[in-house]
């Protein structure tokens, strides 16, 4: 198991670029399987989640070639439709949570996809229900296989509908839309998910010959058709990777720039960093944040204190709440983190309380942070990386702690950043993988 060796307290000056988004790659990739036509995308991000799903592409029969860093093409023209049902395709599916965007595109060109839990962060129950009466709607059935721990779906031609989805998930909103594209008739998605990947998702499929209006709303129309074609396709940089290089920049920075953020898809990030008292100034499309000695956290109007929670998109991603708490802990004032979504998720603030943080875990969704103010400084510690946001935002911890941390299981954080010891390093940060 491949560790991290971080010597705090190094400065970090310079200017980073962000990767290739990492939710809206599954996605995209994904959506290859509903033409036999090819697919190319770049700014595809080098990490682990990703690079497995793109060998998982290829074990079904779809051709893959890689033309350059990040460039690749995709050609699903004859899939091993005998392989998408055997164990060995569902092992591999179950250890990796993006494979589950792939029953929509495979229900809705093939009328068949089978279903194994599939794998990932271990930050609480991700329930596939959304998934699952989304693809009931349109006509398809789905039964449980005993002695498999699987699901096979099967559907002899999907109809659209009208559906008002139980919740805003976003990989099941990918999902369904993935298989409504080629389904007979207009579906109507009310509750849909509206993140900027969603939208990419939407615009990609539309250069396909799909038809989806509402894009960007949470109340999608589309009108399907018969068959899809190729198409060129760029990801947008990774947000999550925006906030969290902020959050670096705030703890131990010196000065540093983020090229090419896409702010206009940043949503409330920013704003969210702002609220901890986090100096960020747009200059064209990049993002630079100075050196912070200080930094206070507002409190509402009413002099309550600060909560920042996660909420669907335009609300604040979940995935950035793990960095927002450690940023916190070197800032003047307290907040309390609101995570709703996922019960296990702030488990790893024990760790941080070892590092000399002040929080108290008030249950499984919410902790309260009372900040430092800089005046005493984390420790160095030996931890072990639960999760990819977790993993980071551990990291961030340890940069700015006094002494040399460790972080294990670093395959997690692998699974998320591209490179970040070397990428970290060239800012400054003296990062070493043993």
């Amino acid at each position: 198991m491949e560790t991290f060796t971080i010597e705090g307290g190094n400065a970090l000056k310079g200017d980073i670029t962000p990767q290739g988004a990492k939710n809206e790659a599954l996605q995209v990739i994904c959506a290859t399987l509903l033409t036999d036509e090819e697919v190319t995308i770049s700014n595809i991000p080098d990490i682990l989640d990703v690079n497995n799903l793109i060998k998982l592409l290829k074990d079904i029969g779809v051709k893959v070639t890689n033309p350059t860093k990040g460039m690749f093409t995709f050609k699903a023209d004859s899939l091993d439709l005998l392989y998408l049902s055997s164990d060995e395709f569902v092992e591999k599916c179950a250890k990796l949570r993006g494979s589950v965007l792939m029953i929509g595109p495979l229900l809705g060109r093939y009328g068949k996809a089978t279903v194994a839990k599939p794998g990932g962060d271990k930050i609480g129950r991700r329930r596939l229900d959304t998934h699952f009466l989304g693809f009931h709607n349109l006509g398809a059935t789905y039964n449980r296989v005993s002695g498999r721990e699987v699901f096979e779906l099967k559907a002899d031609k999907l109809k659209g509908c009208y559906m008002l989805l139980d919740e805003a998930s976003v990989t099941g909103t990918a999902n369904i839309i993935m298989a409504a594209v080629m389904a007979e008739g207009t579906t109507t998605i009310y509750n849909a998910a509206c993140e900027p990947y969603i939208q990419q998702l939407c615009h990609m499929l539309n250069r396909m010959g799909a038809k989806i209006g509402g894009i960007g709303s949470n109340l999608l129309t589309i009108e399907g058709v018969t068959a899809l074609h190729g198409t060129d396709h760029r990801l947008l940089p990774d947000m999550i990777e925006v906030g969290s290089f902020i959050a670096m920049a705030a703890m131990v920075g010196d000065g540093i720039r983020i090229k090419d953020a896409s702010i206009k898809n940043l949503g409330i990030i920013p704003d969210a960093f702002r609220r901890l008292g986090i100096t960020i100034r747009e200059e064209g499309d990049d993002l630079f944040i100075p050196r912070h000695d200080h930094y206070q956290i507002d409190s509402f109007i009413d002099g309550t204190i600060m909560t920042l929670a996660d909420a669907p998109w335009p609300g604040l991603t979940p995935d950035l709440l793990s960095v927002l708490l450690v940023v916190a802990t070197q800032a003047e004032g307290s907040v309390l983190i609101h995570q709703k979504m996922f019960e296990s998720r702030l488990f790893f603030v024990d760790k941080l309380i070892d590092m000399g943080a002040q929080i108290i875990l008030c249950d499984p969704h919410r902790a309260v942070v009372v900040g430092h103010d800089r005046k005493i400084r984390l420790r160095a510690s030996r931890m072990s990386s639960p999760d990819i946001r977790a993993g980071i935002a551990l990291l961030i911890a340890a940069l700015s702690a006094d002494g040399t941390s460790q972080i294990s299981n670093i395959a997690q954080i692998d699974r998320g950043y591209e490179n970040i010891e070397g990428r970290l390093n060239a800012l400054g940060a003296k990062i070493i993988r043993n």
